[in-house]
């Protein structure tokens, strides 16, 4: 593999990301000597500049929140499938006659097929629901849209807010209906549907969780919550204790950090290798 490299993940926050933990055990499967993966504290402001210094000595950049869509203008080329979603968390460098190339990818995607894929196996999917209406909804439509379900229902607190989600709805083709949250019918989609994703930030979906358990409802379908603190959240542990399938949201962390893997060195990606890391890591 040459000479050895370096990767990071940006973000603000950063410090408590996994990717390391991920990115690190999958170099020493893969016998990448001297390679290294940190975390790296940026900001929105800070962004530019960071990108402006990077040179071939780095194999490519994770980006987490707030990073993900602020990173589009700072760009040589994206990815068509970032660039319908409207979120890259993924920046790949080559090599050009005047330095380096910086080219946007999206691995969310990936990632949330493929940790579904570990419940649903081949079975594609009539219906969906997302709960959340943020940059992470905009992967997630895409996709349900790839194991079977173009026309999900998302769930909002308020429409008004839906504007970049709405734009990324044009972007891929898919036709999702967009409703706010009300207690009865919110309830009866998430126990109806074949998929249920969560989008929603650490804590928000609690109320939901509560209104599962009190109306005794039975869901039948996959529940996947991208939050992975706490492990479980409150809206995992219902549906599972209901009946339900649950996928926790450190899936998607991996499978998405896997693809990453194979985007920056080329590898396919050791994902034992990865999924004991990150089994330890959360204990």
């Amino acid at each position: 593999m040459g000479a050895p490299r370096r990767a990071a993940v940006l973000g603000h926050p950063v410090a408590h990301s996994l990717s390391p933990t991920l990115h690190s055990a999958a170099y020493a499967a893969l016998g990448l000597e001297g390679w290294q993966y940190t975390a790296i504290d940026v900001t929105e402001d800070q962004l530019e500049g960071f990108l402006r210094d990077v040179d071939l000595g780095w194999a490519g950049l994770s980006l987490t929140m707030p990073l993900k869509q602020v990173v589009f203008p700072l760009l040589d080329h994206v990815e068509p499938l970032a660039e319908a979603v409207g979120a890259v968390n993924t920046v790949l460098l080559s090599p050009t006659r005047c330095g380096v190339t910086l080219t946007g990818a999206n691995t969310d995607v990936h990632g949330l097929v493929a940790s579904l894929r570990e419940e649903l196996g081949s079975r594609r999917i009539d219906t969906a629901v997302v709960l959340g209406g943020g940059a992470t909804a905009a992967s997630t439509l895409a996709a349900v849209a790839e194991l079977g379900c173009p026309t999900p229902r998302v769930l909002v607190r308020s429409l008004d807010r839906t504007g970049p989600l709405q734009a990324a709805v044009g972007r891929m083709g898919v036709s999702p209906v967009f409703e706010v949250f009300q207690e009865e019918a919110t309830v009866t989609a998430l126990a109806g549907a074949d998929v249920v994703v969560s989008t929603m930030p650490k804590h928000a979906a609690d109320p939901w969780a509560k209104a599962l358990a009190d109306k005794g409802a039975r869901p039948h379908g996959v529940l996947l919550d991208v939050v992975y603190d706490p492990r479980p959240t409150a809206l995992s542990a219902v549906w599972a204790a209901a009946g339900g399938a649950v996928v926790g949201g450190e899936r998607m962390l991996l499978h998405q950090a896997a693809e990453q893997v194979r985007l920056m060195t080329g590898r396919t990606a050791p994902l034992a290798a990865m999924d004991a890391a990150l089994a330890a890591a959360l204990g």
